[in-house]
């Protein structure tokens, strides 16, 4: 999942060694020259690490506590769904404004065929899934195919699918939404095997997801070498995997020790996985990247734009859709107000996360991380009792920054 690139400096050993001899100073030394080096790709890795530290000791340890780290997961989720299409829209030099309506207004279907007709939840969830697919289809083809742009169309549809809402459900609140449905937002994994003290269901799939992450960042790392491309010294990858198994298995433990993993947690995971699957080695993802960096080569290479733009935001229809029906079944109701900025949020993330203004560099990884930072600010701001308008403040502040973080480190590598 990485793009690392071989640390040059004289304490680092040579591409494919072990570089085993530097210690103490000298693996300081190539620790500080691999995040230089690789300052884009760990920046907000970094600074994510930072503000947990600091919220778990201004907030007395709050933060980190099991059910405020699985409230963190909770609370955050339908964010992190739309920052995975948000990045691939952005990748791809375009951007969505609707997505925070379009939320909404899956929501309120939902809550019309599940609480006013009485439709099978399953049913219901397929056909808002359809729904968000048909909504981004629509603005896919205007943006693709007509050449409108696409702030003008998502836009347009941001207003369309809130007043649309808001015809809907009457300007009313909808609800209760049924059972199954509400543990797709608020729901736990079920409790399996002896009485440990533990969610033993999530310890196991904390341990396979370390061993998965493990073996995949080993099998990249070899196949860079059987290409001759340059790799990381080993001491330099050995502390990248410390730092990751310590990630995973303090989070494993941590909602394990409570009620186990969400159910929303899995369905994120999942996304995590396919989406970065895609953007890494499928061809679609590399035309995403191609159209977003270059579009005039990437028409010359016989990537046919149009067809990728109009998936992408079919694409983003979808997982607005999903987040709609998550936002909704964790509230138990649809209501006119809900998804409110929800399309600044995904933005904001995905900014964060290592996105370019001009298109064609982000990760879907980045977009996850850029999420986290939000939300650990928003839940660390909350736990201090900040007030809402302060938290305005230094989110945007955060934004900004990243954004500007992004411009000096592409001048600084131009020059």
């Amino acid at each position: 999942m990485s793009t690392d690139v071989t640390d040059k400096s004289p304490a680092a050993a040579p591409p494919g060694k072990s570089g085993g001899s530097a210690t103490g100073g000298g693996l300081l030394q190539l620790v500080l020259n691999g995040l230089r080096r690789n300052m884009r790709q760990y920046g907000m890795l970094i600074a994510l690490g930072l503000l947990v530290v600091l919220f778990q000791v201004w907030t007395g340890g709050d933060l980190l506590l099991p059910r405020n780290v699985s409230n963190l997961v909770l609370q955050n989720s339908y964010i992190l769904i739309l920052a995975i299409g948000m990045m691939l829209v952005i990748i791809a030099g375009h951007i969505d404004l609707s997505v925070g309506s379009l939320t909404a207004f899956v929501g309120a279907f939902a809550a019309v065929l599940t609480v006013e007709h009485d439709v099978a939840w399953p049913v219901a969830l397929v056909l808002c899934l359809i729904v968000g697919a048909v909504a981004g289809s629509v603005q896919g083809f205007l943006i693709a195919y007509l050449g409108i742009p696409s702030f003008i169309v998502t836009l347009a549809g941001m207003l369309l699918f809130r007043g649309l809402t808001e015809i809907f459900l009457e300007g009313q609140t909808l609800g209760p939404f049924p059972d199954g449905l509400q543990k797709m937002g608020n729901g736990f994994l079920p409790e399996v095997g002896p009485d440990t003290n533990y969610h033993n269901l999530t310890l196991l799939l904390g341990f396979a997801l370390l061993a998965f992450v493990l073996l995949q960042e080993v099998r990249d790392r070899n196949r860079q070498q059987e290409f001759a491309l340059d790799v990381v010294p080993r001491n330099l990858f050995l502390l990248k995997l410390v730092a990751i198994s310590a990630a995973i298995l303090t989070v494993t433990m941590l909602l394990a020790s409570y009620k186990g993993a969400p159910i929303i947690l899995i369905i994120l995971g999942v996304l995590v996985v396919g989406y970065g699957y895609i953007m890494r080695n499928a061809v679609f993802g590399r035309h995403i990247y191609a159209i977003g960096g270059n579009l005039p080569a990437a028409k010359l290479s016989g990537v046919k734009d149009k067809k990728v733009t109009f998936l992408v935001f079919l694409n983003m229809g979808v997982l607005a859709a999903l987040a709609g029906l998550v936002v909704a079944a964790r509230l138990n109701a649809a209501s006119p107000k809900a998804g409110l900025s929800f399309e600044l949020e995904a933005i904001a993330s995905s900014f964060i996360g290592g996105a370019s203004m001009s298109g064609g560099v982000g990760t879907v990884l980045g977009a996850i991380i850029g999420g986290l930072v939000l939300g650990v600010l928003n839940n660390g701001m909350n736990l201090l009792s900040v007030g809402t308008d302060w938290q305005q403040v230094i989110k945007g502040l955060a934004l900004l920054i990243a954004v500007g973080f992004d411009v000096w480190n592409k001048r600084k590598s131009g020059s």
